[in-house]
């Protein structure tokens, strides 16, 4: 980690429904491991997921990740899409399949508003397959006012189930 900034906790939200996606969750876990300015300190359990926006697709497997890092919050994005890209994700229908997909969801206390990032995620609020894998990691952190606790008592978490595989934090 960079002696020149302090950590930043971050929580980071992982999915896809292309290929071997588990396999493609623990890369994007290995990989942020790697990188000197990231510590991967939580990870949630794995959730197969009914597919949101584009509904006529695959199921999702969603699983969510609290970092330590010491980046910003675009540097940390360019870090995930980088990630995305490594394992081909190819951006070409808005919530259609993909082979991974990781959004920053939190960065601490902060709030960024930019082209490029909005943190908190906008509806990350709003999307049980965010909020479900959140629980196991920080059912108690506040985002914007209300607790992930709060927020799953406000969704409909049907058909949401634990799926049998499980991602590992690295050995550091």
């Amino acid at each position: 980690m960079s002696p020149d900034r302090a950590e930043t906790s971050a929580l980071i939200g992982l999915g896809g429904n292309v290929g071997d996606v588990c396999a493609s969750m623990q890369f994007a876990i290995d990989t942020l491991q790697t990188n000197a300015q990231c510590r991967v300190t939580k990870i949630s359990k794995i959730y197969k997921t009914p597919p949101w926006g584009v509904t006529d697709q695959d199921w999702f497997f969603n699983a969510c990740a609290e970092i330590k890092t010491s980046l910003m919050p675009e540097a940390l994005l360019d870090q995930l899409l980088t990630v995305e890209r490594l394992r081909g994700r190819v951006r070409d229908v808005r919530w259609g399949p993909r082979t991974l997909d990781l959004d920053l969801l939190v960065y601490g206390d902060t709030t960024v508003a930019t082209e490029r990032l909005t943190v908190p995620h906008p509806r990350m609020a709003e999307r049980s397959f965010v909020i479900v894998p959140l629980m196991d990691i920080a059912a108690d952190r506040t985002v914007l006012g209300h607790t992930i606790a709060d927020y799953a008592k406000e969704l409909d978490l049907a058909g949401i189930e634990v799926a049998a595989q499980e991602l590992t934090l690295p050995i550091t």
